[in-house]
């Protein structure tokens, strides 16, 4: 991190004279290419959302949440209930714009205004945004809004250390691995190391134009399948220019 020396010689962090506390996340629409994020409503996403759950063959996407599998609709349906009111959490569901139904939800959580620290957490993503574009825009459409309308100054992940697929979504989406807390949490009867995950505003502009290269439309063949992968999208930027024969 930058530092300075204050007139004591202690090295102090970089001032920032104009900060001042952002805006909680809001009841926003986000609209992509793909996708649309809208506040979480039981009355229009519960259904389609437990269909979208139903679809997976068992609840192995159930082990790292502290919530599910849920037994039935109507259990769902008194989850969604309870999660839509909440401003922190703040629930989105996650529109699929080919489908025009509901397919999963993510939310902003955790919410510091004060400091401009945000998480985005509770992931619940169906089966059915699997191999999809999808699970990236909803995910990039989410980061966009915090760090360029809210302007936070950072954007966390945090999961089960042992969860190796969400530790792996976090880097290829861009976080940085931070280090892990141990015995952090209680959830499901077991005990949880947290692994953090961060970007920061200084490297949003790269995250950014990371996520529009991948996500454009010359990056997708006639049947929807990607050209390059995200992973490869940021390492193709991040290498030097080759110099002119």
């Amino acid at each position: 991190m930058p530092f300075r020396l204050n007139e004591y010689d202690q090295p102090v962090g970089e001032p920032l004279p104009d900060w001042s506390p952002r805006q909680p996340p809001a009841a926003v629409t986000l609209t992509g290419a793909f996708c649309r994020l809208e506040p979480l409503d039981a009355a229009r996403h519960a259904a389609d959302l437990y269909a979208a759950y139903s679809s997976g063959a068992d609840g192995r996407d159930w082990t790292y949440l502290s919530v599910g599998p849920f037994g039935d609709a109507q259990e769902y349906r008194r989850f969604a209930e309870a999660a839509a009111v909440g401003t922190d959490p703040r629930h989105y569901a996650v529109i699929d714009l080919g489908r025009g139904t509901a397919v999963g939800t993510l939310s902003l959580m955790r919410q510091d205004p004060a400091n401009g620290v945000v998480e985005v957490g509770n992931v619940m993503f169906s089966p059915l945004m699997k191999r999809s574009p999808i699970s990236t825009e909803a995910q990039f459409l989410a980061m966009r809004y915090v760090f360029e309308d809210l302007g936070y100054r950072r954007y966390e992940w945090k999961c089960d250390s042992l969860n190796s697929p969400s530790r792996t979504t976090a880097q290829r989406l861009g976080f940085t691995f931070e280090g892990v807390f141990r015995q952090a949490v209680v959830y499901k009867n077991r005990s949880r190391d947290t692994a953090w995950f961060s970007v920061v505003d200084g490297e949003w502009p790269t995250v950014e134009k990371a996520f529009e290269a991948w996500l454009a439309p010359d990056n997708f063949d006639a049947q929807g399948i990607q050209r390059r992968s995200l992973a490869e999208v940021r390492t193709s930027m991040a290498s030097p220019a080759s110099p002119e024969q």
